[in-house]
């Protein structure tokens, strides 16, 4: 059975594959085609965090396939009164595949242990697959090619979602250098880490100019926990941790005077909530290299080859 959980389990053939069933299904999508392709299937989508564009890419995309999608929020269920073992079998029972925006990985991998149904992890606090995936896709159109990527940048706190971009990237022999003064540390996978690293593609600097010269794409997420903020405001409690993060991660703000400056042809990639005046600015965001509303959308267009591929359907779309 195929999960995808931290691209650690799939193959540069895997990756390459469902990269052009994306791009098939979104050209048909843009040629007015139907894409009905699972009619009565389900996909029940698990949320025990807050989402916009998981949600809506898996839900829409979902739809245009021909299926159903059922948003299940965690916290409306009875899943605090249960042992999970108990609940997350019984709601793989009413689908065909579970989508899984979970607090941890771990939770996500015992679900898939089971092999009821395929198991996508949606953002844990280790992976987020979907989104390195999409971001793939993305940097795929704007190169005409994804052999035609070389090299990109990530730029400020290593998590998740670099996780999971790194090593797609190192799979498929593209150079990633690493501009990052902090690790989250609840996203530690040593043994992803290894994988990336065992490939020679990976490239750890503190040195911007090296990192930004000649990189195509160059890629950030937030460095502030949201914990921090109350309405806007920081909370008395964490001025302190605001303060040092501010200090340390300011240097490493993605803007429009570091492109210029470095790398005036690179493309401009956030996945989104973009946190204007931390670790990007809004002229970064407007800048005419800024690829990321492509990267919004594309979202869903990865997520329908995903679930087409997790099914073993990739032999339908022509």
């Amino acid at each position: 059975m195929r999960h995808i959980i931290s691209l650690k389990e799939q193959s540069k053939e895997d990756i390459l594959t469902m990269l052009d069933l994306a791009k098939k299904i979104k050209a048909k999508r843009n040629a007015g085609e139907l894409t009905n392709y699972l009619q009565n299937q389900t996909l029940v989508m698990l949320f025990q965090k807050t989402s916009t564009r998981t949600r809506l890419s898996f839900e829409a995309g979902m739809t245009e396939l021909g299926g159903h999608a059922i948003f299940l929020d965690a916290r409306t269920s009875q899943m605090s009164l249960a042992d999970f073992r108990d609940e997350i079998q019984a709601i793989m029972r009413f689908g065909h595949i579970l989508m899984f925006r979970a607090l941890k990985a771990e939770d996500v991998m015992l679900a898939s242990s089971y092999n009821h149904i395929p198991v996508i992890d949606a953002c844990s606090e280790k992976y987020h697959p979907a989104q390195a995936l999409s971001d793939l896709l993305t940097m795929a159109e704007h190169s005409g090619g994804i052999e035609n990527v070389k090299k990109i940048v990530w730029l400020g706190i290593e998590n998740n979602v670099s996780n999971t971009l790194m090593l797609a990237c190192a799979k498929l022999g593209i150079k990633v250098y690493i501009v990052a003064p902090e690790v989250n540390g609840p996203s530690v996978d040593p043994e992803l880490n290894a994988m990336a690293t065992a490939s020679g593609n990976v490239i750890r600097t503190m040195d911007i100019a090296e990192a930004m010269t000649d990189a195509q794409y160059v890629h950030t997420d937030t460095w502030m926990d949201m914990e921090f903020f109350d309405g806007g405001k920081v909370k008395p409690e964490f001025q302190s941790a605001y303060d040092e993060r501010k200090e340390k991660f300011k240097p490493y703000q993605l803007n429009a005077h570091l492109i210029d400056t470095y790398a005036p042809m690179c493309k401009i990639m956030h996945c989104m909530p973009c946190h204007v005046g931390y670790e990007i600015t809004r002229d970064a965001i407007d800048h005419q290299n800024s690829v990321i509303y492509d990267q919004a959308e594309n979202r869903m267009h990865m997520q329908k080859a995903m679930m087409m591929w997790m099914l073993e359907k990739e032999g339908m779309v022509i």
